[in-house]
C-alpha cells in the first residue's frame, strides 16, 4: 500500500504497518466479544465493545524496538506509558479507518451491517491473490465447449411439475426440461423478477430475504502515462471509513496505464445514483487529492452492479441476526429445482471458485434426480470429459 492523506502527504510506511498491526489485534479481540454474548451485533459494535474495555487499543504510538540495551520490561513501560497519554487520533486514526474501509470492500457492505457472529466463516483459499489478466472469458469458454447456450433470454418464470419444468422468458418462449439449476444471482432472487410456479417454500424465501448482498463498483481510468508509485494499492485515508478511498494498480499486474477506483456499501450506492461521467470525475478528484499531478484519464469504464437488472448486487454477505447457514438452505433443492451460484456456498461466498463448486454440486444433484426418473447413466456428458486435455490461454499475474 502507499497511502495519503487528504493534503496529498505519503503515510510513513511505518505508521501503516503498524496500524495494521493494531486492526488484526482489534479484530482478534472481538472473538472474545462474539462468545460473550448469546446474541448477535455488527462488526462495527464489536469494535466499539472492544476498545471500551480494551482502552490502549485506542491510542497508538511506537516504540522503536530496534533500541540496543533497552530490556521488553523497559519497552513495554515506555509503551503503557505512551498508552495512557496518546490518543489514536490525527493521521494514525484515519489510517485506521482506511483498514475498515478495505475489510467493508471485501464484504461489498457498511460495517454496521456485517454480522460479527458469521464475518471470518469464509474459508480462504491458499495460494494468493492473483489477477486473470485477460479476465475470465477463457474459462468461461472452455467451460462452455460443446453446450447449446443461449444468451438474451431473461427469465421471466419458472413453473414446476413432478413430470418436468418449464421456463419462460422474456417475450414469452418457454422451455421445457426435467429439471433446472438455478444460478441468477442474489439480487435478482430477492427482486422476485423471476416467478416461481407453484411458490418456493417459505424456508427457501426466507433464505433469499435474509441472506444480505453487497454493492463493491469498479471505476476503471486509462491514462496515458503513469504517474503513480508503483505498489498494489494507492490509498485515501479519512477520518470515516465512507470517506476513505483506494485504487487497484494495474499496471503493475498489467503494464497498462490503468487504475481501478473501488467504492463499496454505502458509497457505492450513492456514486451508483451518478452518470458515468460523474462517477469517473468523483473517482478522479479523490486520485488527484493524492496525486495532485495527475493527468485526466483518456478513458474510463464504470460499473453498475447494483442497479444492473441482471445481477443487483455483487456478492452476498452475512447479514446482523442471520445465520450463516441460510447459504446452506439457499442451495438445498426443491423438487427438481436445483439451486448454484456464490451465494450457495457456505465455504466461498462471495467469490468465483464459490460459484463453480455449487454448480458442480448442482448439476450431479440434477444428473442422479434425472438418473432416478429414467435408469440411464448416458444422458449427460460431463463438461470437461474430454479424453484429451484442453489448452486454457490463462494469464495469471501475481499482485
Amino acid at each position: 500500500y502507499a497511502l495519503f492523506d487528504m493534503d496529498g502527504n505519503q503515510v510513513p510506511q511505518e505508521l501503516v504497518t503498524k496500524v495494521g498491526e493494531a486492526f488484526e489485534s482489534i479484530l482478534k479481540e472481538t472473538d472474545k466479544v462474539r462468545e460473550e454474548h448469546d446474541e448477535d451485533m455488527s462488526i462495527q459494535r464489536a469494535i466499539s465493545i472492544v476498545f471500551d474495555r480494551r482502552p490502549e487499543l485506542r491510542f497508538f504510538e511506537h516504540v522503536s524496538s530496534s533500541l540496543p540495551g533497552i530490556s521488553l520490561q523497559r519497552k513495554l513501560l515506555d509503551l503503557l506509558k505512551l498508552v495512557l497519554t496518546c490518543r489514536l487520533e490525527g493521521l494514525a486514526h484515519k489510517v485506521l479507518q482506511w483498514y475498515l474501509c478495505r475489510m467493508e470492500g471485501w464484504f461489498a457492505a457498511d460495517a454496521e451491517t456485517i454480522s460479527l457472529k458469521s464475518w471470518d466463516k469464509e474459508e480462504l483459499l491458499p495460494g494468493g491473490h492473483g489477477l486473470m489478466v485477460r479476465g475470465y472469458l477463457p474459462v468461461i469458454n472452455t467451460l462452455a465447449k460443446g453446450l447449446d447456450i443461449r444468451l438474451g433470454h431473461r427469465v421471466t418464470k419458472i413453473t414446476r411439475h413432478y413430470i418436468g419444468v418449464k421456463v419462460t422468458v422474456e417475450g414469452g418462449k418457454t422451455f421445457v426440461a426435467d429439471a433446472v439449476v438455478v444460478a441468477v444471482p442474489l439480487g435478482v432472487l430477492k427482486a422476485r423478477t423471476i416467478k416461481f410456479e407453484p411458490r418456493l417454500p417459505d424456508w427457501k424465501e426466507a433464505a433469499i430475504d435474509d441472506l444480505g448482498v453487497g454493492i463493491e463498483n469498479k471505476i476503471i481510468m486509462h491514462f496515458d502515462k503513469v504517474f503513480w508509485p508503483n505498489v498494489e494499492f494507492l490509498g485515501v485515508v479519512s477520518d470515516t471509513s465512507y470517506g476513505c478511498s483506494y485504487f487497484l494498480n494495474l499496471h503493475k499486474a498489467t503494464g497498462h496505464c490503468v487504475l481501478v477506483y473501488m467504492p463499496a456499501g454505502q458509497l457505492a450506492r450513492d456514486i451508483e445514483k451518478m452518470s458515468d461521467e460523474a462517477a469517473a470525475n468523483f473517482a478522479f478528484t479523490q486520485l488527484k487529492k493524492i496525486l495532485p499531478d495527475a493527468s485526466s484519464p483518456i478513458q474510463y469504464l464504470v460499473s453498475h452492479w447494483g442497479t444492473d437488472a441482471n445481477s443487483l448486487g455483487s456478492y452476498s454477505y452475512d447479514t446482523v441476526g442471520k445465520s450463516h447457514d441460510l447459504y446452506e438452505r439457499l442451495r438445498i433443492p426443491v423438487d427438481n429445482l436445483f439451486f448454484a451460484g456464490e451465494a450457495t456456498s457456505m465455504s466461498y461466498p462471495g467469490s468465483v471458485h464459490g460459484a463453480f463448486s455449487t454448480g458442480l454440486m448442482a448439476a450431479e444433484d440434477c444428473r442422479m434426480r434425472v438418473l432416478e426418473r429414467y435408469g440411464e447413466l448416458d444422458l449427460f456428458q460431463p463438461v470437461m470429459g474430454e479424453e484429451t486435455p484442453i489448452s486454457v490461454p490463462f494469464l495469471i499475474s501475481r499482485l
